[in-house]
């Protein structure tokens, strides 16, 4: 009888050494082998019935659960709290100050050290018409900075300082290739002057684009821009959104809000543009960005419908050319539009290929021009012009 008893235990505690429970097994063991059974029993001993034994795994089950919870919390904690540790002394606080005719301004944001020679990455935003910039690092010490190169259609600068080495942790750039969205993602600056402030989430969304200033032909905007819910506000300018190994996905920028604080909605350069542009920055104290000279937009089922074209061709239709710009020399034809900016019938052309990369949204037309693509190179445009397919060549210029 007593092995009877033993029995449903025994295959339990097998399940739960399997499963890696070895020191919750060896305290159920030993208290199960202390409640021995009396030498004599005035009455029969009861078995264990199917309904107790189910019970048993139900609350062991409990306890593994309750244990593996506790220690998933505290990995969690332990690699935010490294996180912090490793990135907080890389991120500075960015104080500047500007004389003009209409008198005198100031402002703040965030940067993080590049390397080791003093440079520092920030946003071209947070340092424009600045005569004055001091940077803050985080164990408070203080230094005046020069600016060595500004990129307005990137929205970044390159800032440096005069201070030893040691004093100088340069961050770890990753792969914002590899972003996925559901990823966490950790914001480190100084909103609203508070230093070496840290807050988290997920990255919401990619492939975003953010309209950073106008151009001959339209506006000019940065592609495959990260979205996130982490907490993002003014200040934050110019740090970091990086990854749980503490590696900077990208450059935090800008926010969506009609109060001018955080809803949840935070937009970041990627770091593989940050890693394309930066160095140039340092090296000639500018950047120029190849154009198309046009404005344009993605098509849509109804706008195809609407200009002849069958309601799954997908594109992005030429709206103006900029008059003498790359895509004006090469023959590019905009849409008619009435006086309140409606398309009027058919006209203008569709792209729906850049050297033979599918174009089907005007932000993969953007991403490629932004990664693919210098002032001076020769592209090959696949076109639709009053439905019929052929190819333009035209010679990419510097955004003016």
């Amino acid at each position: 009888m007593k092995l009877k008893r033993v029995l449903p235990v025994l295959f339990l505690i097998s399940a739960l050494v399997l499963s890696g429970c070895g020191a919750a097994v060896t305290l159920a063991l030993s208290e199960i082998m202390d409640a021995k059974e009396p030498a004599a029993a005035p009455t029969p001993v009861v078995q264990s019935t199917p309904t107790q034994a189910v019970d048993l795994r139900a609350a062991a089950a409990s306890n593994v659960q309750n244990m593996a919870t506790a220690e998933i919390t505290a990995a969690l904690q332990s690699a935010y709290e490294q996180v912090y540790e490793r990135v907080n002394p890389s991120v500075v606080n960015i104080q500047v100050a500007s004389t003009s005719f209409r008198g005198f301004s100031a402002g703040e944001g965030s940067g993080f050290v590049w390397d080791q020679q003093g440079h520092i990455v920030t946003n071209n935003h947070v340092v424009d018409g600045a005569s004055v910039v001091v940077v803050t690092f985080a164990d408070g010490s203080t230094a005046e900075a020069e600016i060595v190169g500004t990129d307005p259609d990137a929205d970044l600068a390159v800032i440096r300082v005069d201070v030893p080495a040691d004093r100088l942790r340069p961050v770890v750039m990753a792969d914002s290739s590899q972003v996925k969205v559901g990823q966490i993602a950790i914001a480190i600056g100084n909103p609203y002057g508070l230093s070496g402030t840290m807050t988290e989430g997920i990255v919401s969304a990619l492939s975003r684009s953010l309209p950073v200033g106008e151009t001959p032909g339209g506006t000019y905007t940065i592609p495959d821009i990260i979205q996130t819910d982490a907490a993002i506000n003014p200040g934050n300018s110019g740090g970091v959104l990086v990854n749980i190994e503490g590696e900077v996905i990208g450059v935090t920028t800008a926010i969506r809000s009609s109060s001018n604080s955080n809803s949840g909605i935070g937009f970041v350069i990627p770091s593989n543009i940050v890693s394309r542009i930066v160095p140039v920055l340092i090296d000639t104290g500018k950047y120029e960005h190849p154009r198309l000279g046009i404005s344009g937009m993605t098509l849509s089922s109804d706008l195809a419908a609407e200009l002849g074209l069958p309601e799954d061709q997908r594109g992005v239709l030429v709206i103006n050319v900029a008059a003498n710009g790359p895509a004006d020399k090469a023959g590019l034809q905009g849409t008619r539009q009435s006086r309140t900016g409606e398309i009027i019938g058919s006209g203008g052309d569709v792209i729906i290929a850049i050297d033979g990369h599918p174009i089907t949204k005007f932000e993969d037309l953007t991403s490629y021009l932004f990664n693919n693509t210098e002032v001076g190179q020769t592209v090959t445009l696949t076109i639709l012009r009053n439905g019929r397919e052929q190819t333009v060549e035209l010679t990419l210029e510097a955004v003016p």
